[in-house]
């Protein structure tokens, strides 16, 4: 063992990778094959490419993990052989140099990665096993170690249960993550449902953490490149969720076959129009005057109203629980943010109530093709987003589908829709793409063109808490008021 068998083991690394080099260049001993490649050789090609790549996906994260243990070793050896009188933050700082020379990282990310291993290392034993054992990538561990840096040693171990449940669950804990595996999970996706997991289970209340937030509140300029800059703002959810559902919604209002700008310059087009105060929605330099200096007399857009979707428990919307609401396209948002909502008679303001007796989805058979407003709030709610996997385009910028198509016998039940975006909804109708069957409680997934399916990622909903001094045998008084509040 020793230094021996490190170079060893990498010499057989190197010499792996040589073999899969040579396989993807078609200069492998063997073409790739299986029982129908003999017939079509480029269709043996391609899935053993993927095959690579899934590989690949698995040694990376074995490798990262490894990284990261050896990381730490380093930093705790090197820590005891420069001894007691070598202050504490200059030896850190050593350690982080000496690394970051050998990864060819600046001092920062050199920094940041030896926190995030000593995080893996010390605080999220299951995410550190997952990495070993590949089923999680380095980008995943960097999310949770992100997400749980804030909370207790209990709240990160609850959250890293959440996502990666042990092989005996605890009965007492939360259920486990529903859908898609978090490994499956693209990182910014998981990003999203591990911000949502701790925004209802930290151990101080969304509500003081917001009013923090709304303190800071501000706006944001930083030069870029080529003559260009950043403009951005840090809102309120609810305020900065509107305004870009509204860009969106304008946006594909001047879209046509007259239109040749895409829909990120149309969203920054109209954004420009509505802070200058120019009303002329071309993109392009702009004069002190704040008139655009691009060719054209530019499109006026048709008025929008700003859609926000909220899914707020019905406890929390009568003021009796404190739980956070749900807001489209962000995540949790304090409930008194959805209670202001209603308060104020937004027009815009659309709200699904989790009602705690049932949550029954609607259906209608084929009684209708067209999809009625009820049902495209509970398949909303159902999906949360489109349900492609790794996409992140909300709720409001969808399209209600018909997985079995109406003319083969679809029906228009939730069962049976999908609410893919734009773009994947032509990749539905236009390739090999299709969508699985779907639940009532359960998006659709997806099978490729070459037949792999792929898990759709699911919303991690909770039942409503109830008030205090409420028990689940003594809700009469409660029901009684909830009853009243629903109007039945």
């Amino acid at each position: 063992m020793g230094k021996a068998a490190v170079v060893r083991a990498f010499e057989e690394i190197r010499a792996a990778l040589a073999v899969l080099q040579a396989e993807v260049d078609g200069a492998g001993l063997e073409a790739f094959s299986d029982a129908d490649s003999f017939s079509d050789p480029l269709r043996g090609l391609a899935d053993g490419c993927l095959d690579i790549l899934a590989g690949a996906r698995e040694v990376e994260a074995r490798v990262a993990g490894v990284k990261a243990k050896a990381a730490v070793a380093y930093a705790e050896a090197a820590h005891a052989v420069a001894g007691p009188d070598v202050p504490m933050v200059a030896q850190e700082m050593a350690v982080a140099a000496e690394i970051g020379c050998v990864l060819a990282l600046g001092p920062r990310a050199a920094a940041s990665f030896l926190a995030t291993s000593h995080a893996l290392t010390v605080s999220l034993p299951r995410t550190l096993e997952a990495l070993q054992s590949g089923t999680l990538s380095w980008q995943h561990a960097l999310v949770m170690a992100d997400e749980t840096a804030s909370l207790d040693a209990a709240g990160a171990a609850a959250l890293e249960a959440h996502f990666l449940p042990p092989d005996t669950p605890d009965p007492d804990a939360l259920p486990p993550a529903r859908g898609c595996p978090v490994g499956e999970l693209p990182a910014h996706r998981f990003r999203v449902k591990a911000r949502t997991w701790r925004e209802r289970h930290h151990a101080e209340s969304i509500e003081k953490r917001h009013a923090r937030g709304v303190a800071e509140r501000r706006v944001e300029f930083r030069p870029d490149r080529d003559g260009m800059a950043w403009l951005g703002a840090y809102l309120p959810a609810d305020q900065a969720q509107a305004g870009w559902n509204r860009l969106t919604a304008a946006a594909r209002g001047l879209q046509g076959p007259a239109e040749d700008r895409t829909m990120p310059q149309l969203r920054a087009d109209n954004f420009t129009a509505a802070i200058l105060g120019s009303g002329d929605t071309r993109g392009g330099s702009t004069s002190g005057s704040g008139t655009s200096a691009a060719s054209g007399t530019g499109h006026q857009p048709p008025s929008v109203r700003a859609e926000v979707l909220v899914t707020v428990p019905v406890f929390a919307l009568m003021g009796l629980t404190d739980e956070p609401a749900m807001l489209d396209g962000y995540g949790p948002v304090p409930a008194s943010m959805a209670r202001r909502l209603v308060a104020d008679g937004a027009a815009s303001f659309y709200r699904v109530l989790v009602d705690p007796r049932d949550g029954a989805p609607l259906e209608i058979g084929r009684k209708s093709y067209r999809v009625p407003r009820a049902m495209r709030a509970w398949l909303r709610m159902r999906d949360g987003k489109c349900p492609f996997p790794g996409c992140s385009n909300t709720s409001l910028d969808t399209e209600a589908d018909h997985l079995l198509a109406w003319h083969h016998g679809g029906t228009t039940g939730i069962s049976n829709l999908g609410q893919p975006c734009p773009k994947h909804h032509r990749l539905r109708h236009t390739t090999g793409w299709k969508p699985t069957p779907a639940s009532t409680n359960e998006p659709p997934g997806w099978t490729s063109p070459t037949g792999r399916h792929y898990t759709s990622e699911h919303q991690d909903w909770e039942p409503p808490k109830w008030p205090p001094g409420f028990l689940p045998g003594e809700r009469s008084l409660l029901e009684e008021a909830l009853l009243k509040h629903l109007g039945v």
